[in-house]
């Protein structure tokens, strides 16, 4: 009777396909200018131990990672407060290669063809495009990528999303003015953040997704690394 149950479960499963949308982690990868660069070394080798132990130095926000109210708010919930079903959900992936440029502050218009997608616990994801350039992590990387401004940030509050990301270093602006907003409109209504992500091009040919991103369970943290991975049924 089981064997007859899998394959039962089995006929009417669709085909999945997995998209990994994190960036890597690795000595002196791209981070915060101000932060302190990550720094990895090994606290036993192979040749010396027989077993390989590394220890990682870096901010919890570095990499693929989320950002959780206490980031930005001293009584906001850290990142092991928020339930952890709440990491997880339908997405939109909202395409603006080539339309937003270094800089620029993405407003509401500019994702209006997805309206009526982006629905009340839905994650909203933008693909500028930036995160292919991580690898050169010049002063557009670095500084100059486009960012979530606070309109837009009050018109996914609005419409209740449960959280959103982007392939930029950060949700925010670098320069003054530019970078505060989106964080306290978001995060003081309880939507997270997931920062640094990587688009592939095989997934953009969607506009939904199913999306996981369970951040590392840092107790008292503001931020944490995640696995970023979209799920879609076919291609």
């Amino acid at each position: 009777m089981l064997v007859e149950r899998r394959k039962e479960r089995k006929r009417g499963r669709k085909l999945k396909h997995f998209f990994d949308m994190s960036q890597p982690v690795y000595h002196n990868c791209p981070g915060w200018p101000t932060y302190k660069m990550t720094t990895v070394t090994y606290e036993a080798i192979y040749t010396n131990d027989l077993f390989t132990a590394e220890r990682i130095d870096m901010n919890a926000h570095t990499g693929t990672h989320v950002d959780a109210p206490f980031h930005f708010f001293p009584y906001g919930e850290t990142v092991d407060e928020i339930e952890v079903e709440k990491w997880q959900g339908e997405a939109v992936l909202v395409d603006l290669r080539g339309k937003v440029e270094a800089k620029q502050g993405i407003m509401p218009s500019d994702v209006g063809k997805y309206d009526e997608l982006i629905q009340k616990d839905t994650i909203v994801l933008f693909n500028t495009g930036w995160g292919r350039k991580r690898k050169n992590w010049d002063k557009e990387y670095g500084n100059d990528w486009p960012f979530i401004t606070g309109e837009l940030a009050a018109y996914l509050v609005e419409k209740q999303v449960r959280g959103c990301g982007i392939d930029t270093l950060s949700a925010g602006g670098w320069y003054e003015g530019t970078g505060r907003p989106c964080h306290e409109e978001l995060l003081s209504h309880g939507v997270w953040i997931l920062e640094e992500l990587l688009f592939a091009d095989e997934l953009m040919k969607h506009e939904e997704c199913y999306l996981t991103a369970y951040p590392i369970k840092l107790a008292g943290f503001s931020g944490a690394p995640v696995r970023a991975v979209a799920v879609v049924e076919d291609l």
